[in-house]
């Protein structure tokens, strides 16, 4: 059972039905409380002692008993299905004393923070979606019931900080979509509570002159330097005071920016649509699938939403029976891909089936492009299947393409082609000559995503070969096409690039690369795609151990994700438990053909080596050797164990093998 906490206000938890949980008395949620605030850290249990009965002169005599009362209570009710005697997963005992091992995305306060966090890198209509999302969290004031505590003060104080900062921030999104009426009331309700906040002042200020109401806006700046003079005993500062000298001139900067008639258009086109388009008509699944395309490249909640309805598309154009518009909804969702693991298999799987059924019902005059389109799907949604009809559909669908001389349908069949260049290792030259023919052919043509996707795998290929200075280039030309077309998944990549750059290149401090790549796995966080996410962190900062000549991480609460096999013998080397790893070994299954093969084959060399396993040694020998000229793992652009011939040598040396 997955629990949620609840801290902006009464301090709180839920099953994963959403009911209640009850937590006893005030001492028990108060514990709680205090491992909460620690933030997944021991809290030892004299300092519990000590900040339960902070208000006392001394603790009681039985103060130790009575906190291992409260644990063993909260235990049972956060994890009522535990049976008796098995280690607490989540409230556990660890060194001195306690710590509660909640999920990031568990706890509203941490939740709160990585949305105000990732607002700031969203443009406005989706920054102001985020914050509006996690304003409403809030209940009352943080650990409401704590008030006096001295323990919980630093981190009431933070999070009200942070709740006023992204109020602020909600405000300047609504400004610059061309919602200023609809900032003022809570701008104006704000500043009462509030008097001291400049930037509220200049916000409310702003959004009053920019409704018309120029006269109410100079009563907000008199009113703000009247109130700081008497409660703070200052001035207004230069922000303040410049913005009513450009109000008195009516500078034209006041006025509202492109952006904000861009969103009127928008909301005039969709109700025209809307009014002009029946309900029932066909036309509005097409025209989805175009907007779920668009939606689809903002990341984040674009992404994953555009995933989920896409499905749902393609099930009521199925439903309609009409098998050439199913081909037009399924195939028109063209969007470029990098990663070789999908986000979502079930879903995948169900695009694959209902591209098949639908190729299989298409008349016999049916356009080729339809059924390149549906052949190109098929490709890029059975990647890491290890299915032949993969690599038979993305020939199919390349060749059908270049017959027809398309180049929107070519780039679209040379990313499935892409995905399924992975049938062994060694074969980053023939990604990097895709990458770069659909640079050519995408910049041509104007297909900026297109254009995007191919820098990203020439980064990678080039990556893998070793050309950090072409991959270098790639980086950059990727984030310019980025930064002009409003593509922001790109600086997911490009900063995990980075990372590796840095662990590549041998000269820093393990510990400023291992800063740099928990830097990047920030960027993953509300990304949207679990495919790439999961698990990548711990592996990055495994490899990174490995090439300094570290054992594994050995926090059994790491999650490695779908990598978990192949850390596994190496977690349990590093504790010193070489039979078990060896029987670790023994079941490993074969490493997904994608872009972490040759990584993984590494992981298993290292391991193997180290018990003497000859069997994957030599498996891993034979399925390294066509990879001998690049670097393992650096084909994905995120990480690098060092160069595959290193790793080959030490598997010769370990096998006794001829040199």
């Amino acid at each position: 059972m997955e629990v949620a906490f609840g801290v902006l206000g009464p301090v709180a938890a839920w099953d994963a039905a959403g009911d209640a949980i009850a937590l006893k008395g005030p001492r028990h949620r108060a514990v709680l409380a205090r491992l909460l605030v620690a933030r997944r850290r021991v809290v030892p249990v004299g300092r519990l002692v000590e900040d339960l009965w902070a208000g006392q002169d001394e603790p009681p005599a039985d103060a130790t008993g009575a906190v291992r009362t409260f644990v063993a209570a909260l235990r049972r009710a956060l994890e009522p299905e535990r049976p008796p005697r098995t280690p607490a997963r989540l409230l556990v005992t660890e060194g001195p004393g306690y710590a509660l091992r909640a999920e990031p995305e568990t706890v509203d306060a941490w939740r709160f923070e990585r949305a105000v966090t990732a607002a700031a890198t969203l443009p406005p209509p989706r920054a102001l979606n985020h914050l509006q999302e996690a304003l409403s969290w809030w209940r009352g004031p943080a650990y409401a019931d704590f008030t006096d505590e001295p323990w919980a003060r630093a981190e009431r104080s933070r999070l009200t900080e942070l709740r006023l900062h992204a109020v602020e921030r909600r405000a300047e999104a609504q400004l610059a979509l061309g919602q200023a009426a609809e900032a003022v009331p809570d701008l104006d309700a704000h500043v009462a509570e509030h008097p001291w906040r400049e930037d509220a002042w200049r916000l409310l200020t702003l959004a009053l002159y920019r409704t018309g109401r120029q006269g109410d806006a100079l009563a907000v700046l008199r009113r703000a330097r009247t109130l700081l003079a008497e409660q703070l005993g200052t001035d207004p500062g230069p922000a303040l005071r410049r913005l009513e000298a450009d109000i008195l001139d009516q500078a034209p900067h006041l006025d509202p920016g492109p952006g904000d008639p861009a969103e009127q258009v928008w909301a005039q086109a969709a109700a025209a649509y809307d009014r002009t388009v029946a309900s029932g008509a066909r036309a509005r699944l097409e025209s989805t699938v175009g907007l779920l395309r668009n939606l689809a490249v903002t990341g984040g909640g674009g992404l994953e939403a555009a995933r989920r309805h896409r499905l749902a598309a393609i099930t009521a154009a199925q439903e309609l029976g009409d098998p050439e518009l199913t081909a037009r909804v399924i195939g028109a969702y063209d969007v470029p891909a990098i990663w070789t693991r999908v986000d979502d298999p079930q879903q995948a799987a169900d695009t694959v089936a209902a591209a098949e059924r639908t190729l299989a019902a298409l008349p016999p005059d049916a356009h080729l492009a339809a059924r390149a389109r549906l052949l190109a799907t098929i490709a890029l949604e059975s990647r890491g299947t290890r299915s032949a009809r993969g690599p038979q559909a993305a020939r199919q669908a390349e060749d059908i393409a270049r017959r027809l001389n398309d180049p929107a349908l070519l780039a679209f069949a040379l990313n499935g082609t892409f995905m399924q260049t992975f049938h062994r290792a060694g074969l980053a030259p023939q990604r990097d000559a895709i990458g770069a023919e659909l640079v050519a052919l995408s910049a041509r043509h104007g297909m900026v995503t297109y254009e995007v996707l191919g820098h990203l795998i020439r980064l990678q290929s080039r990556s893998a070969l070793a050309d950090f200075t072409g991959a270098d280039g790639h980086a950059a030309a990727a984030e310019q096409l980025a930064d002009r077309h409003e593509l922001p998944l790109v600086g997911v990549f490009t900063q995990w690039y980075r990372a590796l750059r840095l662990a590549a290149s041998g000269d820093p401090h393990p510990a400023e690369v291992a800063t740099a790549y928990q830097d990047a796995a920030l960027r993953l966080d509300g990304a949207g795609m679990p495919g790439l996410e999961h698990g990548l962190l711990p592996l990055a900062l495994l490899c990174l151990r490995l090439r300094n000549g570290q054992p594994a991480q050995t926090d059994g609460h790491i999650d490695w994700g779908p990598y978990e096999p192949w850390a596994r013998p190496l977690v349990l080397l590093a504790r010193d438990r070489p039979n078990d790893a060896r029987t670790a070994l023994s079941s490993l299954p074969e490493p997904p053909r994608d872009l972490l093969f040759e990584a993984l084959w590494c992981l298993a060399a290292r391991a193997a080596i180290a018990v003497d396993d000859r069997e994957t040694m030599e498996r891993a020998h034979a399925e390294l050797t066509p990879a001998a000229a690049e670097l393992a793992g650096a084909g994905s652009g995120l990480l690098t164990l060092g160069p595959v011939a290193r790793h080959l040598d030490d598997l010769a040396a370990a096998l006794r093998l001829p040199r």
